[in-house]
């Protein structure tokens, strides 16, 4: 049977209230289940638990014990069963057994991948490289990276790669800051106005990226994750100072909120859309990107923290370090 994720979250005209959390048990349930080349996704939705299955849509789940559920509502003719079994590290749904997968780190941390060369020494090669020349000219804006966090003190860091608390679990920054071209960085303080209404602050894991940085990620990075990473021979719109990973957290505690996936997790969870996980975790990313794109900015299919201003295409590539961004 085929069971693959084929489901599009689709976003309202208005946010609704922010859900509730979900039974604390049902989160050992919620997750990816395999079966040879087949994939389940387990998740809450609207206070129950979903099977997520291909049109006409998700199974709703009606729970008999803790482990025992059975399908509630109308039924896709795939699932044609009586009773969803969950047991440690599978499901079983009629005939077939399904082994959970492993997404993200367990920890619920930072996700590594295994450089394919020491970073250190694809630091001191690739520094010394030249970006490539662009076709723009005198079209270009003239840069003006300024530090959003001093237009704002609301606006947080959480600099990963000024730390080896990143993919790569090596250092690339030496210190951290962020930086971004003064208009990208004045929307994020409009962006950032308008959430502390709503008790939430904007908390910022990089911006501005100098081009050998992007080099070195893609050279380190094996071949089947660099969808994670931009390719340096076209530069990256983190090199022009004109996007930001960001994330929300509460300001009464001042800790993030839990999004589908963590940062940086090279995992179909990364998706701006993925339909999984819980109901409050996609109401947050939904807010993060509602309030976003009303100041200009527009998230990357592929990552939902990654989020490109509108003129980016306006500004050229860069190579300054952060050295010389601090004299």
């Amino acid at each position: 049977m085929i069971l693959l994720l084929a489901l599009l979250l689709q976003f309202p005209d208005s946010l609704p209230p922010k859900p509730p959390a979900p039974p604390a048990a049902w989160l050992a349930l919620i997750g990816a289940y395999a079966s040879g080349g087949d994939t389940l996704y387990v998740f809450e939705d609207r206070g129950a638990l979903a099977l997520l299955v291909k049109p006409p849509g998700p199974a709703r789940l009606a729970a008999v014990s803790d482990s025992v559920f059975t399908l509630a509502g109308p039924r896709p003719l795939l699932y044609d069963v009586e009773h969803v079994v969950f047991r440690a590290g599978e499901i079983q749904v009629g005939q077939v057994i399904l082994r959970r997968l492993a997404m993200g780190p367990a920890d619920g941390g930072q996700l590594r991948l295994q450089p394919m060369r020491p970073v250190a020494e694809l630091l001191q090669i690739d520094r010394g490289l030249v970006p490539p020349a662009e076709s723009g000219g005198g079209a270009f804006l003239a840069p003006d990276l300024v530090e959003p966090a001093r237009l704002d003190s609301t606006l947080h860091l959480d600099i990963r790669y000024a730390t080896t608390n990143n993919f790569l679990g090596s250092v690339f920054y030496p210190s951290a800051r962020a930086f971004l071209q003064r208009p990208a960085a004045e929307a994020l303080v409009r962006a950032a106005r308008a959430l502390r209404r709503l008790g939430y602050g904007l908390l910022i894991h990089d911006a501005y990226r100098p081009w050998y940085v992007t080099k070195v990620f893609w050279d380190a990075t094996p071949p089947e994750s660099r969808w994670l990473v931009a390719n340096p021979a076209q530069g990256s719109k983190h090199n022009r100072g004109a996007a930001v990973d960001i994330t929300l957290y509460d300001l009464a505690t001042g800790r993030p909120v839990e999004m589908p996936s963590t940062y940086d997790e090279a995992t179909p969870r990364a998706v701006a859309d993925f339909p999984g996980g819980t109901s409050r975790q996609r109401w947050h990313r939904a807010l993060l990107r509602r309030v976003l794109e009303a100041e200009g900015f527009t998230v990357n299919p592929s990552e939902w923290w990654h989020f490109d201003y509108r003129d980016w295409q306006r500004y050229p590539i860069l190579n300054r370090p952060f050295e010389d961004l601090l004299k």
